[in-house]
């Protein structure tokens, strides 16, 4: 039976001959506590060094973070001081950054895109363009371009819990000379999102803030800008709750973002006329609704309707008006025009309909034709009985209607090249190319 020494229990003897046995290792003397100090910054910086390696290895997408007990402590230290600055810094910082990349190697031909079947469809372009305000009653901070790419935001943010966001979407046409690009009426863009924000409780760009970073935004991608009448590059302008909120309430901060895309026809149809269909069991708007302004939670909830219809054969859905259901409002994604003898008639603008851009500039290009133009209540009747049925919208230009179906039965209506519709499509697209003058100062050259 050995020696044992006084006052120690079996644990610590068992952890004083494990303790005896490691220090083996270093010899017969034990290490020097500097020694020890040595060693494990060591472990600290190898281990730090991995941790950075691997943190911009991954894609954005997969560097989720959780907030845990040290994002408590920031929520707990923003609901005392007001501001959130900590908290929001935090989140602020994932959102994409200038990426100074030498951009002088890049392919300028837009990569492999078979211009001449270019449908509407996404294609990542180089660049997109950011802008922030850090608190709801402050404005937006000078914006810059960054590498197209995720975006990451708080699970809390303000637009993923409430739908707090806008978008806006205009085009960019290769000037017919080569020597340039233009742009059609983007200040209406900027000032249908201002009203829009408004009616959503955020702040929104300045005019001149939003054309400068749509300017930007082409120039950052104009090796993706479409041959002449092969397209156009869409611009989607988007206006963000990115801060983080968890009751009901305006975000405490916003983001204002533009990406790009080249596009074609909308439509499956191309230039063809299209097959629409009345819905009568879903609707679009409600008076007091929000259908007025283009806000991202108007759209989702037409998804059912529409790919019903598109399942029956049909392009699009028009809705009807939710109160009497007697009245036609607009299309999922354009507004309407009725033509019947020398009277063109639009639903008017009351706010369940958007009131679009290319609508409005129709209205007046239609009226320079010598046509009486009406806004007001266009009933199904009217919508029938029509001569000419057409749509209007940025993504979907000017297109002809062949047939609207309500209630089983298929009404058709004039269509080709002897029509108000291609009239109106052939001098709208003249002025947004650069092919017939601009006497009415609607596009923005951009150099």
């Amino acid at each position: 039976m050995g020696l044992q020494r006084p006052g120690l229990g079996e644990g610590q003897r068992r952890g004083a001959r494990n303790g005896a046995r490691s220090l083996r290792g270093y010899g017969s003397d034990p290490p020097s506590p500097l020694r020890m100090i040595d060693r494990t910054c060591s472990c600290f910086l190898f281990a730090s060094f991995l941790f950075f390696q691997l943190s911009f290895a991954l894609p954005m997408s997969m560097r989720m973070r959780s907030i845990g007990t040290h994002g408590r402590r920031l929520l707990d230290m923003q609901g005392r001081s007001g501001g959130g600055s900590l908290l929001q810094s935090r989140w602020r910082s994932s959102l994409p950054q200038l990426d100074p990349v030498d951009r002088s190697d890049e392919d300028s031909s837009g990569g492999d895109i078979d211009w001449d079947n270019l449908g509407f469809g996404l294609t990542p372009t180089d660049y997109m363009y950011v802008m922030r305000c850090p608190q709801a009653d402050g404005g937006f901070a000078r914006g810059e371009l960054s590498r197209y790419g995720n975006v990451e935001l708080s699970p809390s943010s303000g637009v993923l819990n409430y739908g707090q966001g806008l978008f806006e979407g205009l085009k960019a046409y290769r000037r017919a000379d080569g020597a340039g690009y233009m742009l059609f009426r983007p200040e209406e863009n900027a000032r249908r999102m201002q009203a829009g924000a408004e009616r959503m409780c955020m702040p929104a760009p300045s005019v001149e803030q939003f054309v400068h970073a749509v300017k930007q935004t082409v120039l950052a991608n104009t090796r993706w800008v479409p041959p002449q009448g092969k397209g156009a590059l869409y611009i989607r302008p988007l206006l963000i709750g990115s801060g983080a909120i968890l009751g009901l309430a305006p975000a405490p901060e916003y983001t204002f973002m533009i990406y790009a895309s080249p596009v074609g026809t909308y439509f499956k149809e191309g230039m063809s006329a299209i097959h629409l269909l009345v819905e009568e069991e879903f609707h679009r708007a409600m008076p007091g609704g929000t259908g007025g302004v283009k806000t991202i939670t108007n759209y989702a909830p037409v998804l059912k309707a529409q790919m019903d219809a598109k399942s029956k054969g049909f392009a699009d859905v028009l809705y009807l008006d939710s109160v009497h259901k007697r009245y036609v409002e607009e299309a999922s994604s354009c507004n309407l025009f009725v033509l019947k003898g020398e009277t063109v008639a639009t639903p008017a603008t009351a706010g369940t309909i958007l009131p679009g851009i290319t609508r409005r500039s129709i209205i007046e290009l239609a009226r320079d034709c010598g046509y009486q133009v009406e806004e007001r209540l266009v009933s199904v009747d009217d919508l029938i009985g029509a001569d000419e049925v057409f749509c209007t919208g940025t993504a979907v230009g000017v297109t002809p209607v062949s047939t609207v179906t309500y209630q089983g039965t298929r009404y058709e209506f004039r269509t080709g090249e002897d029509t108000l519709s291609r009239k109106l499509y052939n001098t709208l697209t003249s002025i947004q190319m650069g092919l017939a003058e601009d006497k009415k100062g609607w596009t923005v050259a951009i150099d």
